[in-house]
């Protein structure tokens, strides 16, 4: 289905040509249409389907079609950078709309404080906002949503996971009762469905796609121990003609060391975690997306909401805990019908993680051990309950380690 099949405005479509969007993908076929007629929403849809174009492009038509003034549109997000990029987004369609936007988030920095605050009091159209910034300004008593028409919840389920629960419900106390309200989610679990009944008025749902990655990436495990992780990842890379390569971990130590030994190996890789401020990650983030930064290495919080075309390897260091977020990191390559490779690291302990991934996506993923030159890795047996006080034992034995731990310990001391 053609975008001049919506039945958009011929400005709405001038901007579509302009960034050369012709096709929808099914989100958006399936979405914008209910979203046109104005009906409340809940979609299901993983990330890189092209869910922001699919709530923003039908309440932009609106606000044009209407020639609606001041306040029009709220989308909460669950982190800066996804506002950021989402704001980024509306700058593109609404190139020949006037139609004005703000991305509101936190940071210390007194400047971007009052940017926000005079946008948000001169009126700005479209306000995408994370949920702790917005109440900050919402208590101060200058932000004005009386003229609101559409709340977008945009990665619902990743807000509730990080407890903006109350948050969202704060600040629909703040919004007109007759709005229209759209949920995209990734994942649908029960304390969604909640929220979707406290917010939402006869609404429609659509599933895209859950929980499957595209089928354009080449997936592929190995089974390691935690000290061959690092080296392994250097093994990997040395000599291959990448240009861009995202690497998850589960801590910031983790990903300081990780990006210590990829430039001590003379490779280009940057580290975005939460000690940076957010000029220094937002930098980071535009060298990598322009391909100056060969290798980002990152911790979850930017897992999802990274709009970045072109990744060629994602690997995942440690094995998700939620097997869901397993789809939308390596999600972050074969995005828009390309192909990709998605490679994620097995220890010892994490090999039933690992299959609940294999579960959820009804896929068996090859299994590759470790390069010879970093000695054998642990069997994989998944099936078999793993005893932690004997994977301790067996690590300690193998490493020299008098206790696991401890060596865990002296790793963050690093």
């Amino acid at each position: 289905m053609k975008f001049t099949e919506f039945g958009f405005s011929a400005e709405v479509l001038e901007g579509l040509e302009a960034m050369r969007f012709i096709e929808a993908t099914p989100v958006q076929q399936s979405t914008i249409p209910v979203i046109m007629k104005g009906k409340d929403l809940i979609a299901c849809a993983q990330t890189g389907t092209g869910k922001t174009a699919a709530y923003l492009l039908p309440v932009l038509n609106q606000q044009v079609v209407s020639q609606h003034q001041g306040l029009s549109t709220l989308v909460l997000v669950p982190t800066r950078e996804l506002a950021i990029q989402i704001d980024q987004q509306m700058e593109g369609f609404g190139y020949y709309l006037p139609i004005t936007s703000i991305a509101v988030y936190g940071g210390n920095d007194a400047e971007l404080w009052n940017r926000q605050k005079k946008a948000l009091i001169s009126g700005a159209n479209v306000i995408i906002a994370t949920p702790g910034r917005l109440i900050q300004h919402l208590s101060m008593g200058y932000v004005k949503m009386d003229s609101l028409k559409h709340l977008i919840l945009d990665e619902a389920d990743r807000m509730l996971d990080m407890g903006f629960y109350d948050d969202i419900k704060q600040i629909a106390s703040f919004l007109p009762a007759r709005r229209q309200t759209l949920m995209f989610s990734a994942t649908m679990p029960p304390k969604i469905r909640n929220l979707a009944r406290e917010l939402l008025s006869d609404y429609e749902e659509v599933n895209i796609s859950l929980s499957k990655p595209a089928e354009g990436i080449l997936q592929a495990a190995y089974v390691v121990f935690e000290n061959q992780k690092i080296p392994l990842i250097n093994a990997l890379l040395k000599g291959k003609d990448l240009k861009s390569i995202i690497i998850f971990s589960s801590t910031k130590q983790k990903v300081k060391d990780i990006q210590h030994s990829l430039k001590k190996n003379g490779f280009n890789a940057r580290a975005i975690h939460s000690d940076l401020d957010q000029k220094e990650r937002t930098e980071v983030m535009r060298q990598f997306r322009n391909r100056n930064i060969q290798i980002l290495v990152a911790t979850n919080i930017i897992a999802r909401g990274i709009d970045v075309e072109g990744i060629d390897l994602v690997i995942n260091f440690d094995v998700p805990n939620d097997a869901e977020d397993y789809v939308h990191r390596v999600g972050r390559t074969a995005r828009a019908s390309s192909t990709g490779i998605a490679l994620t690291f097995i220890s010892d302990k994490d090999q039933q993680d690992f299959l609940k991934i294999e579960k959820l996506i009804d896929a068996s993923i090859i299994k590759i051990p470790p390069p010879p030159e970093l000695g054998e890795g642990p069997a994989y047996n998944p099936s078999k309950k793993q005893n932690k006080k004997k994977w301790q034992k067996s690590f300690r034995k193998k490493h020299h380690f008098k206790d696991a731990n401890s060596h865990h310990k002296k790793n963050r001391k690093k």
